[in-house]
C-alpha cells in the first residue's frame, strides 16, 4: 500500500548560477596563487662599462629648432638652411617616411618659418609638423 506524502515533490534542479560563482572565485584564485609562484631566475655577470655611450643609430625624426633671431638647429647643432636641406636629404635615404618637426620661438618672423617650410617641400618631405610645449598652468 502506498501513502501520499502531504507535502508534494519537488524535482531535483541544478543551480547553475552559484556553480559560476564558484568557478570565477578559483579561477581568481589560481591566477593570483601562479602570479605569485613566478620565479624570476637571472644570471650575475659583470658587463663592461663605458665613459660615454654614444649611438650609431639616428633618430627616425629630425626636430628643426629655430630661434627668434631665426638661427636653425638641428640636434643641438647649428646649421644653415642649406645643410638642413642636405641633412634631411640624407635622412631620409635611410627612412623616405622621415618626420619633420618644426619648433620656432614665438618671437621668430614668419618669413624665416616659411623658408625652412619651402626647403622642406622642396626636398619632398612627406611628413612636416609643428612640436609646440604644452601651455603653462594647465587648461
Amino acid at each position: 500500500m502506498h501513502f501520499g506524502s502531504p507535502i508534494a515533490k519537488k524535482k531535483a534542479r541544478l543551480e547553475i548560477i552559484p556553480l559560476i560563482d564558484v568557478m570565477f572565485f578559483l579561477l581568481a584564485a589560481f591566477m593570483m596563487v601562479s602570479l605569485t609562484m613566478q620565479k624570476i631566475q637571472t644570471v650575475r655577470m659583470d658587463l663592461p662599462s663605458a665613459v660615454q655611450a654614444s649611438s650609431s643609430q639616428k633618430p627616425d625624426i629630425v626636430n628643426v629648432d629655430i630661434s627668434s633671431a631665426g638661427d636653425l638647429t638641428v640636434d643641438r647643432k647649428r646649421v644653415t638652411l642649406p645643410d638642413l636641406e642636405t641633412l634631411v636629404t640624407d635622412r631620409m635615404k635611410a627612412n623616405t617616411n622621415l618626420p619633420v618637426y618644426i619648433r620656432a620661438d614665438p618671437q621668430t618672423k614668419h618669413g624665416r618659418v616659411l623658408e625652412v617650410l619651402d626647403s622642406m617641400k622642396a626636398v619632398k618631405v612627406p611628413k612636416v609638423s609643428w612640436a609646440i610645449d604644452p601651455p603653462k598652468g594647465g587648461a
